[in-house]
């Protein structure tokens, strides 16, 4: 439960980052959009085979 609180907030800053540098707010640099999507996505898939791996 946890990680997937992890997962979705990874997800929502990542594209608050998109969305705040669109709109002219530059304080935290773009760089860090690549970065947070890749760490939400290990968290999501690592979320997933858990979820997966402890149902079965």
């Amino acid at each position: 439960m946890y990680l997937g609180i992890l997962t979705l907030t990874g997800f929502l800053c990542t594209a608050g980052i998109a969305v705040a540098n669109r709109h002219g707010i530059r304080t935290i640099p773009f760089a860090w959009h690549p970065r947070l999507a890749v760490f939400s996505i290990a968290c999501a898939v690592i979320h997933g085979t858990l979820g997966i791996l402890l149902f079965f």
